[in-house]
């Protein structure tokens, strides 16, 4: 690479994604306050998170291809500013109205931000570098979700749920200032065509899709909200179909999906993101409601997690990376996946923490390492390095899309399991071990499914020889 300030460059771009996922979790916290403060109802508190997890996980495709086309530097600048301009707008919001604003401007902003982050890591390092950055990236996811619950408690405690705002508001300025003066420039030669129309439709379905996934929670998986979303999603995801086969320059290639490294990337994704999501999510549950842990203790117990998550991603994971390929090791991890899920499914009121529990929470962190930054490189390695803000859009979005499904799907899960168990004369830490425990086995088989379809479709699973492989993202693809 050209950049002679290669360390800088890499803090850069690791920070941009820190602050991404750290601007996610920041509120989670602070939302008992803010509902207070607002008079929200309970709507309207669920769409103070999910307003940001709308337009980051709908726009994130079509910002990574925007990247490709007017500029990674660029976009990264602008997705920086939008952030600053939604923290500052939330910091002094009057009403919900304006707050769910924000948040969705927030969400834009870093749908701007993290693909193009991501794609100059993609485009500008290799091999060994590469996967050290990129095992730098996946600290940073964890380590930024960590931080922000952590540091949206302190401020919403000392100073109140504004000073969260402000705070996000003040880190976006740095990471701009930061990238203005360490991203290199865009190349001002080649001027490619953005496909508008395609854009377009691909934005419809993705934020309806979103959309489905998300108010499932409150309507239900049949309700006339969810059934329209899904219809609208079909409909724009085939009109995308349709626009992209006749397109000169297409937002996505649809003839990326025939290689099986994106297309098996995109499920095992997508499964692989529910898997994990639930790692965070369930077993917090499971940690208060049937161990009945009070908060503070349940988030004590859950910080070896993000720390294991953060020596693994930066000790072992560039290590492992080198010595098996991405491949390898993403199975590895959702190997890992299932038999966490599964451990923790016979978790029962009074299992003792250090030999019960937190070895699981250790296997977790490191199954959710293993697979998370290895499924990005498969994804990118069927891309061409010009198309790197695609494929790292597309590997976000799958991503995140996945973990709201799995989200959606283990709760109908825990919440069917614990009425049947009410209905036999079970309750309390009874009838909460039964449906957290169904929804750890329902996270279990999809992380299962993913290990099945990575070995289908992902060739370097299924070639039977004893001779080194030198991985795919050993060398960026020519332009």
């Amino acid at each position: 690479m050209t950049d002679r300030r290669p360390l800088v460059l890499v803090l850069t771009l690791v920070s941009a994604q820190l602050l991404v996922m750290l601007d996610a979790s920041i509120l989670n916290v602070a939302l008992p306050s803010i509902a207070e403060d607002l008079t929200l109802s309970a709507t309207g508190t669920a769409w103070i998170l999910n307003a940001y997890y709308l337009s980051f996980g709908g726009l994130l495709l079509v910002s990574g291809r925007a990247a490709d086309v007017f500029g990674r530097r660029r976009m990264f600048l602008v997705g920086a500013v939008v952030l600053a301009l939604g923290s500052i707008v939330g910091a002094v919001a009057p009403n919900e109205a304006v707050l769910i604003a924000a948040r969705v401007c927030q969400g834009a902003g870093a749908a701007m931000l993290s693909p193009a982050a991501m794609s100059v890591i993609l485009a500008s390092f290799a091999g060994p570098a590469r996967a050290r950055t990129m095992s730098w990236w996946g600290a940073a996811s964890t380590a930024g979700g960590a931080l922000g619950v952590s540091v949206g408690g302190v401020l919403t405690g000392a100073f109140g749920w504004h000073s969260v705002m402000v705070v996000t508001a003040i880190v976006s300025c740095l990471v701009l200032a930061a990238g203005w003066a360490a991203l290199p420039a865009d190349d001002a030669t080649s001027r490619r065509a953005f496909d508008g129309t395609g854009a377009a439709l691909l934005t419809v379905a993705t934020v309806a899709l979103v959309y489905a996934v998300l108010v499932i929670p409150q309507a239900g998986f049949v309700s006339v909200e969810a059934l329209v979303a899904f219809a609208v999603a079909v409909a724009a995801a085939s009109g995308f179909v349709l626009v992209e086969r006749r397109a000169a320059d297409p937002v996505l290639p649809l003839s990326a999906l025939r290689d099986g490294r994106v297309a098996g990337g995109i499920v095992v994704n997508m499964l692989g993101g529910a898997a994990r999501i639930a790692c965070f999510a369930i077993v917090a549950l499971l940690i208060q409601q049937v161990l009945e842990y009070d908060p503070a203790i349940a988030g004590l117990a859950m910080l070896p997690t993000s720390l294991a998550g953060f020596a693994v991603s930066t000790l072992l994971l560039p290590r492992v990376l080198n010595r098996l390929g991405p491949e390898r090791v993403a199975l590895m991890g959702l190997g890992m996946l299932v038999a966490a899920h599964l451990l923790f499914a016979t978790v029962r009121p009074g299992t003792p923490y250090a030999w019960g529990i937190l070895p699981v929470l250790l296997l977790a962190a490191t199954g959710v390492a293993f697979s998370f930054t290895p499924t990005t490189l498969v994804i990118a390695d069927g891309f061409a390095a010009r198309r790197a803000g695609v494929s790292s859009g597309l590997a976000s979005s799958t991503a995140q899309i996945g973990g709201a499904v799995g989200i959606a799907v283990f709760g109908a899960v825990d919440a069917a399991a614990r009425m049947s168990a009410l209905a036999a004369g079970e309750a309390g830490a009874s009838a909460a071990r039964a449906g957290l425990s169904a929804a750890h086995v329902a996270a279990a088989l999809m992380a299962a499914v993913a290990v099945v379809v990575a070995v289908w479709t992902w060739p370097a699973l299924r070639r039977r020889t004893n001779t080194p492989e030198i991985s795919p993202s050993a060398e960026p693809r020519p332009a």
